[in-house]
């Protein structure tokens, strides 16, 4: 009977619920201290072939103010920054690297929510070569006096990306300068 009135006692419900919390939240950091340093390695490794990418002949490069300077024999050689915008889908994230001159060397849709097969054709080449070599007053769709073609069908996701880029530059050169 005592066992059946403990077990009925509210008290008991509420131990019980936090003790199961602390253990789970103690867990959850054990988990977190143990995989944060792989999930941080990996996600340099993949910035560092992104920029990469951009930048071929990079040794090195530094990231400072939401702004990643790349090097080459330690001379400053241009630089890279994300850019995130709202496309028909959701969050459109992009890296885009300038040169010493603030002109676009690169683009890369790094992620995006778009229609796949439709809004997404904004990841390829054919869509993404046309920013190289832009500054940032041309980077807008043809039909906005621009010199970017939108995917046929996905003018939403086309423009966000260059609403992103463009307005990215403006800011992030005007933090480099």
């Amino acid at each position: 009977m005592k066992f059946k009135n403990i077990l009925s006692n509210k008290i008991y419900a509420v131990v019980f619920l936090t003790a199961v919390v602390l253990i789970s939240v103690s867990l959850l950091m054990a988990v977190n201290n143990v995989t944060a340093p792989k999930v941080k390695a990996q996600q340099e490794d993949k910035i560092k072939s992104l920029l990469s990418g951009i930048f071929p002949q990079m040794d090195t490069y530094n990231y400072e103010d939401e702004i990643y300077t790349v090097y080459q024999d330690d001379k400053e050689i241009g630089y890279a920054f994300l850019a995130n915008g709202k496309g028909y889908g959701g969050e459109i994230n992009i890296l885009v690297g300038l040169d010493k001159d603030f002109i676009v060397k690169r683009v890369i849709v790094v992620s995006n929510t778009e229609t796949p097969g439709l809004g997404s054709k904004i990841t390829e080449s054919s869509f993404t070569d046309q920013f190289t070599g832009l500054s940032a007053g041309d980077i807008f769709l043809k039909k906005n006096g621009g010199k970017i073609d939108a995917v046929t069908g996905a003018t939403i996701s086309s423009d966000a990306v260059a609403e992103a880029v463009r307005n990215a530059m403006l800011k992030k050169i005007d933090a480099v300068k």
